[in-house]
């Protein structure tokens, strides 16, 4: 009952936003207000489908021959789409997968991806989204978990899956070397010799479970949950995502920022440009040859962008682009300030997780103005900030612990656990201050603090000002065990030319910007860092690694 009331003012304040929330849906192109009868039946699919399979339904009704899907293959027009996932579900139904079925998918983003949850959906599934940048250990653990009745997976990936019970029945999705034995049917198959008519809507929508980035651990399972038809506001109130225009997705379609787009893609009725691996230059070809008006990238994609040489970046027009966002991982100052000088006022930056959803946008007048910000909650999301004690701060620039509520945040792990909740609001993991405008900065995740000298650190803001320098391409800083000051910084850097940069120097460097305490006690020069797929820096293998060398050489 307590927590009924606390969150009242939330559910209230949705209420009042709901006029605008429409306008927004809109003014986007997700609703025709001249045609309610197709919100209706929009409402109606979707709630029967689930949020992917009934966008693209709704796409395929509405925009039949418009282009759905451009991969390395082709493209895909949204009637074709729905005939592929048609053949697929009834192949799937006569090998005895249904509606109790949990089908894994281990794919790059191509046809074949977008073929499975489509399908999976049309019979009713859970289709467990499994990273392509898992160890094999990793990918046996969360099959066995998630219960996987079926696996689909590209054949790049057959000897990383050994260690998955060989009884579990397998299909091969994109297939690199057709003339080899090939030990499953293929996705391709399957759906070539099926029908490919409509079927019956399943008992119950399937569901789609994410995965955390397990950097600590097995992965843990995130089912996605449609609270409401008016979440997809979360992305289109403040992005200026339009019906009918094209989209490239370089993150992958596996994580939240991907699978989100995708569906906010098809739910406009828009072509979605996605290829197997991302490259840099060929991100920019695509860009230009699919006069793309959206490009979805991880801050690193992006950072790989800007340090292409001027020529190269130039040789291609983007001037259709209207919004590049990132999300994923935290955008570092310098890259936005180097983005909108670059590109002009198109970037936009949005924070959340796989659990919370969205909690936050920057714009790129917020991002002009203060570098850093991860901006403003869209309406239905709310963010606060709470002390230790789970007290509300409310004072401006006073830092504390994110916690955010979103129609579009999970109802638990897979595994029954749960994420740390105070007032109906889910912890974000992260530290972090709202200023006396309103604008949220995340300092830090809450485990990343690093206190030294009875002084709490939090190495992104380090790592912000060392990445600002020319000479420096990444960096990261951990702490160590230190028996006078607990923990001492250690900084390593990615220089842009080896041997231009010394330890020195870059020590210098900090002290003049930053306090003291902050400066890091050593600096080494690696070739590079780790980071995981989405972006994130693993700065818990820096510590393992350190911790090693620290035994052995004990």
């Amino acid at each position: 009952m307590l927590a009924s009331l606390r969150n009242l003012p939330g559910q209230l304040g949705r209420l009042v936003d709901l006029p605008a929330r429409i306008e927004a849906m809109c003014r986007a192109g997700l609703v025709d207000p001249t045609r309610p009868d197709e919100a209706m039946r929009s409402m109606l699919a979707v709630r029967r489908l689930g949020p992917i399979a009934g966008a693209a339904w709704i796409a395929a009704r509405r925009y039949g021959a418009a282009t759905a899907l451009v991969d390395e293959v082709g493209s895909l027009t949204y009637r074709e789409l729905g005939r592929r996932s048609n053949a697929l579900a009834r192949a799937w139904i006569s090998a005895g997968l249904n509606a109790d079925s949990v089908v894994a998918v281990l794919c790059r983003d191509h046809r074949h991806l977008l073929d499975c949850m489509l399908a999976g959906a049309k019979i009713g599934a859970k289709v467990l989204l499994l990273n392509t940048g898992f160890g094999s250990s990793q990918l046996a653990d969360v099959v066995r978990r998630e219960q996987a009745s079926a696996l689909a997976h590209d054949q790049e990936f057959t000897e990383i899956l050994t260690d998955v019970d060989q009884s579990i029945p397998r299909f091969l999705a994109w297939v690199d070397d057709a003339d080899s034995a090939l030990d499953a049917p293929t996705l391709a198959e399957l759906i070539a010799r099926s029908p490919d008519a409509g079927l019956r809507h399943p008992p119950a929508p399937g569901s789609v479970v994410l995965l955390t980035s397990g950097t600590t651990g097995t992965p843990k399972g995130a089912a996605r949950q449609l609270r409401s038809v008016f979440a997809a506001t979360h992305f289109v109130e403040r992005i200026p995502f339009r019906r009918g225009e094209s989209t490239f997705i370089g993150t992958p379609m596996f994580h939240a920022t991907g699978l989100s787009q995708l569906i906010i893609a098809l739910a406009l009725g828009s072509a979605v440009v996605a290829r197997r691996r991302f490259d840099p230059e060929q991100t920019l070809r695509a860009v230009q040859d699919n006069r793309c008006t959206g490009l979805i990238l991880v801050p690193t994609m992006l950072t790989r962008i800007l340090d292409l040489p001027t020529e190269t970046r130039d040789r291609y027009d983007v001037s259709s682009l209207r919004v590049i966002l990132t999300a994923g991982s935290a955008l570092p100052p310098d890259v936005s300030d180097r983005t909108l000088d670059r590109f002009g006022k198109v970037l936009y930056n949005l924070y959340g997780s796989t659990e919370v959803a969205v909690a936050t946008v920057a714009t790129p007048a917020e991002l002009a103005d203060a570098p850093g910000t991860v901006g403003r909650t869209p309406r239905g999301c709310v963010v606060r900030i709470y002390d230790n004690n789970g007290r509300r701060i409310n004072e401006p620039d006073a830092s504390g612990r994110i916690f955010v509520g979103s129609e579009l945040s999970f109802g638990g792990y897979t595994g029954g656990d749960h994420k740390e909740m105070i007032d109906g609001l889910l912890s974000s993991g992260d530290v972090g201050h709202l200023d006396a405008d309103g604008l949220l900065f995340v300092d830090g995740r809450d485990d990343d603090m690093i206190v030294s000298g009875g002084e709490n650190v939090f190495p992104v803001e380090i790592e912000n000002l060392l990445v600002a320098r020319q000479d420096v391409l990444d960096a990261a800083v951990i702490g160590i065990a230190d028996p006078e000051f607990g923990q001492r910084l250690k900084a390593f850097i990615v220089p842009a030319t080896e041997g231009a940069l010394d330890a020195n120097t870059v020590k210098d460097y900090v002290k003049a910007n930053l306090a003291r305490y902050k400066v890091p006690r050593e600096v080494v020069f690696v070739d590079e860092l780790p980071h995981n797929q989405t972006g994130k820096l693993l700065r818990g293998r820096l510590a393992e690694n350190e911790a090693a060398d620290e035994r052995d050489s004990g």
